[in-house]
């Protein structure tokens, strides 16, 4: 049994560390106590995961032989290069292949250098100098800082509850600017795009790509799309590793331009070992790339990683050491529903410190799974913050199946102040997104 460090203390991290306990002891690093990552680690540290000596520390102290990199912030800190130099293979990318999600201008740029497909047009500004004669060229257009924002800083200009006009988004840019969103006094002025989105996750051991099943995060934090952007309310998967209005030629085109973008990392010297997670929208003229993320996605992650056939942390250690086999990645054909539990306010201004309560052999019985998130464990229970609390996975031979059985898991946790956005993955919801790119395929352009 492998000694294994699984960083991080989300239910991202709660579904990693639960799919590697099968062929490995779990130790943790997390800032909260998650108390499924707890229950399951042998040790675990409560500390900031972003504090890469005191990780390494942890990690060499317990004899790690293998380290799971869960959120990006301990990716743009280093974590993966210091630990390398203690001599533990680690999955995820060091820190200057992680540009590709710390960095939107890397990553923009890499794609224009190597002309990759699934490119949009756009601008970086340090200034408003030339920055509203851009926005009104493109027409609508997306806002977003070019550093790290947890999945909640970009803004797009005719989107629902957004940027009405071009006045707002000059107004946006200016605060991006002006506040330094993301890190740095820049922004990223891009073409909107028109479509649906996909979120395909990738193992990547350095040369190659082997894709998961495709998954739709919804980020929206209220039904019907709409409310502010957020981490992620839910998120579904079919069978096939398709949805409902994505065909297999997008699906392969979106592949390829992840598998191209490894093959120029790879020639630019940063060869990159870990998870790309790929978010596109499906337009009429196929996937574009929205971003490129540098580990799991968080819910999508819960959606793929129940599935996974075989050992994961053989899989992890061929990825660390650029030895994958894709004939090893396998996955149940099952559809998966993700639906969260967030705290009263998410996305606004979270009611925090509340009480949440999970039956969780209630839950068990229902043949769902439920993931711990960013909830903290003490004498008085499990208390809320103020981001995501729990996220509760239904299965099943279609969609429907799978929403049906999150749902009654989801009667199992109550709490004065928590809110589940229901519509995820319901068949009018479902409909909603097959109507809509039946409309972007035939429309004009």
């Amino acid at each position: 049994m492998l000694n294994i460090l699984v960083v991080g203390g989300g239910a991202r991290e709660h579904v990693i560390a639960e799919t590697l306990a099968k062929s490995g002891d779990i130790c943790s690093v997390m800032k909260n106590r998650n108390p499924g990552i707890a229950r399951m680690s042998k040790e675990f540290l409560l500390h900031t995961e972003t504090d890469v000596e005191v990780v390494r520390e942890f990690a060499v102290s317990n004899g790690i032989e293998l380290a799971v990199i869960g959120p990006e912030s301990a990716l743009e800190a280093g974590i993966v290069d210091v630990l390398k130099k203690a001599g533990i293979p680690a999955v995820g990318p060091d820190r200057a292949a992680a540009r590709i999600e710390t960095s939107k201008t890397f990553m923009r740029d890499l794609m224009e250098r190597y002309n990759i497909q699934g490119r949009v047009r756009h601008r970086v500004f340090d200034s408003l100098e030339g920055l509203k004669e851009f926005i009104e060229e493109l027409g609508q257009v997306a806002v977003k800082p070019v550093g790290l924002t947890g999945g909640k800083g970009v803004r797009i200009m005719g989107a629902t509850e957004q940027l009405r006009n071009a006045e707002e988004a000059v107004d946006y840019a200016r605060k991006v600017l002006d506040k330094k969103i993301g890190g740095e006094s820049k922004v990223i002025i891009e073409e909107r795009l028109l479509g649906e989105e996909v979120t395909i996750q990738g193992f990547c051991d350095g040369k190659i790509v082997v894709p998961t099943p495709a998954v739709q995060d919804h980020p929206h934090a209220f039904e019907g799309d709409h409310g502010p952007i957020t981490g992620g309310m839910g998120s579904y998967s079919q069978p096939d590793g398709l949805l409902p209005f994505l065909t297999q030629g997008d699906y392969n085109t979106a592949v390829e331009s992840m598998q191209l973008t490894i093959d120029a990392m790879r020639k630019e010297g940063t060869p990159y070992h870990g998870i790309l997670y790929g978010q596109f929208v499906i337009t009429k003229h196929g996937p574009k790339v929205v971003e490129f993320n540098a580990r799991f996605g968080d819910p999508e992650a819960m959606n793929i990683l129940p599935l996974l056939e075989g050992d994961f942390a053989e899989l992890c250690m061929d990825i660390a050491q650029g030895t994958l086999e894709p004939a090893k990645v396998r996955f149940r054909p099952r559809a998966t529903v993700c639906k969260y539990v967030v705290p009263e306010g998410y996305g606004v201004r979270s009611v925090a410190g509340k009480p949440i309560f999970v039956n969780e052999d209630a839950i068990r019985s229902t043949g769902a799974r439920f993931y711990y998130a960013s909830v903290n464990e003490t004498g008085e229970g499990i208390l809320t913050t103020s981001s995501r609390s729990l996220g509760v996975v239904g299965f099943g031979d279609s969609i429907q199946e799978a929403e049906q059985m999150a749902e009654r898991a989801l009667e199992h946790v109550s709490g004065e102040a928590i809110f589940i956005r229901h519509d995820i993955a319901t068949p009018p919801s479902l409909e909603k997104r097959i109507r809509h790119m039946e409309e972007i395929k035939r429309g004009p352009g």
